[in-house]
């Protein structure tokens, strides 16, 4: 189960620069409407690449 502050990373592309294999922490869960995870994606360097809000078809665990 990916709880807050896990570092995760995506399954598939998300955007034109949170690609495949990104890693990035999990900063808040929605439980409602639906399970959802708003994630901070970073590069190599630690700079933020993007948040965005996925699902947990989207992400896996980085651990």
């Amino acid at each position: 189960m990916i709880k807050e502050y896990d570092v995760v990373k995506a399954k598939k592309d998300l955007s034109d620069i949170v690609l495949k294999g990104c890693r990035g922490a999990v900063i808040i869960i929605y439980r409602e409407p639906t399970l959802g995870y708003e994630v901070e994606f970073i590069d190599n360097e630690g700079d933020t690449l993007d948040v965005l809000t996925v699902y947990p078809d989207d992400i896996e665990s980085s651990g």
